[in-house]
Parts: C-alpha cells; sequence; structure tokens
C-alpha cells in the first residue's frame, strides 16, 4: 500500500478588508488578497483554496506558483471565477517534482472532496 502525506501549507494567505486605496493587483485586490508576494514566484507546487469555514473549495497545481494564484482571480476561464467571492484562505505548498505535484493534486481532490474540482474525481 502507498502512504502519501499531504504536504503542510509554506504559505497561506487569508482573505483581508480593503484598506485606504487599492493596490497594484486591481483585479485581485476586490476579493481581498493583495499579499501575493509571499507566494514564491519561481516555484512549483500545489494550490489550496478554502472557504470561511475551512472547506476545500479548489486544488490546483502550477510550475510557478504566484502567477498560477493570481490568475484565478483575473482569469476569464478560471474553473473558480463564479466562486471567487466565496474563496477566503489561499494555502500553497511548494513542490518541486511534477510527478509529485500530479499526485498530491489527485489524492488531495479525492480525499477531501475539493467541491470545485470536476477532473481527476474518483469519488462519486
Amino acid at each position: 500500500m502507498i502512504k502519501i502525506e499531504i504536504p503542510n501549507p509554506d504559505v497561506v494567505l487569508t482573505k483581508q478588508k480593503q484598506l485606504g486605496e487599492k493596490v497594484e493587483a486591481v483585479i485581485s485586490s476586490q476579493y481581498g488578497f493583495t499579499d501575493y508576494h509571499r507566494i514564491p514566484r519561481d516555484k512549483g507546487g500545489i494550490i489550496l483554496l478554502f472557504n470561511a469555514e475551512d472547506e476545500l473549495l479548489f486544488v490546483g497545481k502550477a510550475r510557478k506558483l504566484r502567477p498560477r494564484v493570481k490568475k484565478h482571480f483575473e482569469d476569464t476561464v478560471s474553473p473558480i471565477k463564479a466562486h471567487r467571492d466565496e474563496v477566503y484562505k489561499i494555502a500553497v505548498s511548494i513542490v518541486e517534482d511534477p510527478t509529485e505535484r500530479e499526485i498530491y493534486e489527485t489524492y488531495i481532490i479525492n480525499k477531501q472532496h475539493a467541491k470545485y474540482n470536476i477532473d481527476k474525481v474518483f469519488y462519486k
């Protein structure tokens, strides 16, 4: 039997109320996430999006984490585009190996029943 342990998050961003003027990431900041600089730009890994009740909404993987996280809040084709207001917390785990990222993503989606992942679902 293969035992997989979900990696602990290296960076966790939590939604915050906007005070004062909007910041550089105008579209992203409207959803309350402005401290993207804490996410490594050139590292690969796993992205987990949670709501305020700590329910897992979406799991994704990326070769470059920061641009991918920002795209989820700015892109018109993101799988969570209709649910962006629901996201309260973003957890990012650095995983450099692409094969490991794929395994972790599929495992987390099925183990924790990510609400908005429709691909790679085996539990239905």
